[in-house]
């Protein structure tokens, strides 16, 4: 089963390499995120991830997937 990050790209149609790229952070870290629903990333690469998040939907909080 997917994580709340993986639902959510999937639901607006991002890959995972797009996270990637529009994120900065490591692919390994990526796929973790979004496949591993007890994954949490270390707080530097959640800003990250949240930040790339917010320009597919403004509204995105840590709180909604961690």
């Amino acid at each position: 089963m997917r994580s709340p990050v993986g639902r959510f790209i999937d639901k607006h149609r991002i890959t995972q390499r797009d996270l990637e790229e529009m994120s900065g952070v490591n692919r390994n870290t990526i796929s973790n995120v979004c496949n591993m629903r007890t994954y949490t990333p270390n707080m530097k690469n959640a800003k990250k991830i949240i930040k790339a998040l917010r320009k597919i939907d403004s509204n995105v909080d840590y709180d909604n997937f961690w």
